[in-house]
C-alpha cells in the first residue's frame, strides 16, 4: 500500500469514478470529491482507502474546506485530478450569460480554485496536477461556445501551472478526451451521431472511461516524471481528422 494521496473531483461517475478505482488498484489513497452527495456516497461505500467529500468546486469556501479535510484525514496530497465538469450545448445566440457562467464556474473556475488550494501540499510532496479538458478545446465545433471555450482555457491554464510550478518539481498536464462511451453519451447520441463519430474516428469507435483513466493515472505516476505542460488527446485519432460533423448540429 502506497502512502500517496490523490484528490479526484467529479469522482461520483464516469471518468472520475473510473480514475478513482484505478488509483485504488494501484495502492493510492483517494479523496473522492463531487457535489452529487447521494451518488458519491453510494459509490464510496464499497471502497477502502477512500474519503468521500461533498463539494461544489465552483464555490471557493467549499473548496477551501475540501482541501483542509483531505489534509486532516491523509496529511498530504500527491496528485490532484481536476475532472469535475458540466456540459451545456446550444447555439451561441441561445446561450444566455447564466448558461455561459454555469459552464465557466465549474469547468474553469473549479480547476483554478482546486489547484490553488492544493498547491502548497503538492509543493511539499513534489506532486502533480492532471486537468481534464476535451478535444472541443483544440478547435471550434458546433453548439459548444461555452463548453469548448472553457476547455481551451483549461488547456492554457495547464501550461501556466507547468511554467510556474515546475521550479518546485510540481508537474501539470492535461488530458483531452474525445467521444467516450458513457451512459449519458449513449442516452443522448442518436444513431446518426454515433455513426458519424465512428466514421470520423480513425479507430472507428468511442473510447471507454477506463481508457481515459489509464492515461490520467499514468500521468500521476512516477513513470511520467519528465512529462510537464502537455495536453494529450485520448480520442482514437479524432483530433487529427477534425470535428464539427453535420450530424452533431441537430
Amino acid at each position: 500500500m502506497s502512502d500517496k494521496v490523490a484528490v479526484v473531483t467529479g469522482a461520483a461517475r464516469g471518468i472520475g469514478l473510473a480514475t478513482t478505482h484505478l488509483l485504488l488498484q494501484d495502492g493510492w489513497r483517494v479523496a473522492m470529491v463531487d457535489r452529487d452527495a447521494e451518488i458519491l456516497h453510494q459509490e464510496a461505500e464499497s471502497c477502502n482507502s477512500l474519503l468521500a467529500i461533498d463539494c461544489d468546486v465552483s464555490k471557493p469556501d467549499q473548496v477551501s474546506r475540501m482541501a483542509a479535510q483531505v489534509l486532516a484525514e491523509f496529511g498530504r496530497i500527491d496528485a490532484l485530478v481536476n475532472n469535475a465538469g458540466v456540459a451545456d450545448f446550444g447555439p451561441m445566440q441561445d446561450t444566455s450569460f447564466e448558461r455561459w457562467r454555469r459552464v465557466m464556474d465549474t469547468n474553469l473556475d473549479g480547476v483554478f480554485l482546486c489547484s490553488q488550494q492544493c498547491i502548497p501540499a503538492l509543493v511539499e510532496t513534489q506532486g502533480c496536477i492532471v486537468n481534464i479538458a476535451s478535444i472541443s478545446g483544440f478547435r471550434a465545433s458546433t453548439l459548444r461556445v461555452a463548453y469548448g471555450t472553457s476547455k481551451a482555457a483549461v488547456m492554457h491554464l495547464t501550461q501556466q501551472q507547468a511554467a510556474e510550478l515546475g521550479e518546485f518539481n510540481v508537474r501539470a498536464n492535461c488530458v483531452a478526451p474525445g467521444p467516450v462511451r458513457t451512459k449519458l453519451a449513449m442516452a443522448v447520441h442518436s444513431p446518426e451521431i454515433i455513426s458519424a463519430y465512428h466514421d470520423a474516428i480513425p479507430l472507428n469507435r468511442y473510447g471507454s472511461e477506463q481508457e481515459i483513466a489509464n492515461l490520467i493515472v499514468f500521468l500521476c505516476s512516477d513513470k511520467a516524471s519528465y512529462i510537464n505542460g502537455q495536453v494529450i488527446a485520448a480520442d482514437g485519432g479524432f483530433e487529427s481528422t477534425g470535428i464539427g460533423l453535420p450530424a452533431l448540429r441537430d
